[in-house]
């Protein structure tokens, strides 16, 4: 039973598939992994980075296909939550104002969008560069609640940035999720465990992780506790992946390891530009 004023466990679900070019089949996959995750007693879906449509021949293709969230895609899954309980996060482009894209994260709560996160650290690294179709944000996204607690927004290459987990945790995160297209490569799945894991570490914060699978990503996605323990992960394929967030275990990790309390640096909110990354005038 849980002792009145202390939530209970968040039932955590976490998908992975392979998007397809094609919005309409992306939205159908997305129902499943709704159904299945409210049949399975969810509280949080987390599914992974710019399921609307994914392109690997042609990254400009990404400009024509976004869509505003009052387009057809955003609307398909608010009606897929309407009679849910289920909150859902996962991630769509929509236009920017320059014939660009926002990489953004959508919170959906029983049909409606109650927060968005629009992505800041763009992934130029590796021989890629996000930043030819994709506007940077400057705002860090404030948190929602789910189940009592409170849950923080990343995206993808943001896990490279420990700023931007402490900033969240220092606002009140519990738990941080992180939907994500981890590209595949030499090292690559190394560093996704290992930075999945040190945020959780280093902040004593949950972290769930939804990896994109399918020819040019990883999957792989996990959920690690504030300790640094897994307690759920995936492989390469599609999945659906189960993880309790207990508030119990999150107050013991902070006990036993007060880095929250122990630190002696803040973290500047503000984001600086992005060097040689052209931004529209209006990032509204």
């Amino acid at each position: 039973m849980t002792t009145t004023g202390t939530p209970r466990p968040m039932r955590v679900a976490v998908g992975q598939f392979a998007a397809s070019t094609e919005w309409q089949e992306n939205l159908r996959t997305c129902a499943q992994y709704i159904d299945a995750a409210e049949a399975g007693g969810a509280d949080l879906l987390v599914l992974p980075e710019g399921v609307l449509a994914r392109f690997t021949d042609d990254f400009t293709r990404i400009r024509t296909a976004a869509q505003p969230l009052d387009g057809p895609f955003v609307t398909g899954l608010r009606e897929l939550t309407r009679d849910k309980r289920v909150t859902v996060v996962v991630g769509v482009h929509e236009p920017a104002p320059d014939g660009r894209a926002y990489n953004t994260l959508v919170v959906l709560v029983a049909g409606e969008l109650v927060t968005r996160y629009r992505k800041l650290h763009l992934y130029d690294a590796f021989s890629s560069q996000e930043s030819a179709n994709v506007v940077p944000a400057d705002d860090v996204p404030a948190l929602f609640t789910c189940a009592g607690l409170r849950v923080g927004l990343m995206t993808c290459y943001d896990v490279r940035f420990p700023e931007l987990a402490r900033l969240l945790t220092v606002a009140g995160a519990d738990l941080l999720v992180l939907p994500a297209a981890w590209v595949r490569g030499p090292l690559k799945e190394q560093h996704w465990q290992l930075m999945v894991s040190a945020r959780a570490l280093e902040n004593t914060v949950y972290v769930a992780a939804s990896g994109e699978c399918g020819p040019r990503n990883i999957g792989r996605s996990l959920v690690v506790d504030p300790l640094g323990v897994t307690v759920a992960a995936a492989a390469e394929g599609p999945a659906l992946i189960w993880a309790e967030v207990d508030p119990a275990r999150l107050a013991d990790a902070r006990r036993q390891l007060p880095v929250l309390d122990n630190r002696r640096f803040s973290v500047d909110p503000v984001a600086r530009p992005v060097p040689g990354v052209p931004a529209p005038a209006s990032l509204a």
